[in-house]
């Protein structure tokens, strides 16, 4: 099983929040991941430092996928990051206003974002600027709507021919 150890852990946020004191708006422990929250204007740089320190070595973009927050009004990115070197983990996250949801592209860091932006701009509608080719890969392209965000009807609300009854409504 992969075990940190809370030293690691806390050696990652102590560097992260000497050099990003204004930036970090929080960080917590999930399950035995260290997961940071941080300002999405700081989110190129904070990721540029973990992929580039020579410590810390987070040079693989696990995953990448949105998020929503209904009740904040916001969308938002969660990056998972592996240093193979480390054989560490972290979670960064960052959001931003639902009304104009861009976020800085993690393409030019790691190539392999391309396809997860492109898939976070299509199911959450979050625009990654500086992207090379932001266009939908699932849905067809006059699809109206982000059907991940927890807003998105999850059914015809015409339909007639249905008895909510049946699903608990």
């Amino acid at each position: 099983m992969f075990q940190i150890s809370p030293e690691r852990n806390e050696s990652v946020k102590n560097k992260l929040t000497e050099k990003f004191s204004n930036a970090i708006l929080s960080s917590e422990l999930q399950s035995d991941m260290l997961c940071i929250n941080v300002k999405k204007e700081e989110i190129k740089n904070i990721l540029l430092f973990l992929r580039d320190d020579n410590e810390l070595q987070f040079n693989f973009l696990t995953t990448l996928c949105g998020m929503h927050y209904p009740e904040k009004e916001q969308v938002g990115v969660v990056y998972h990051l592996h240093s193979f070197v480390n054989n560490h983990r972290i979670r960064i996250k960052t959001a931003t206003d639902i009304e104009n949801p861009t976020v800085p592209t993690a393409t030019t860091i790691w190539p392999s974002a391309n396809w997860m932006e492109r898939e976070a701009f299509e199911f959450f509608g979050i625009q990654f600027e500086g992207h090379p080719n932001l266009v939908r890969i699932l849905n067809v392209d006059d699809f109206v709507g982000f059907p991940m965000r927890k807003d998105f009807p999850l059914e015809d609300q015409t339909r007639e021919d249905k008895d909510d009854g049946m699903f608990g409504r």
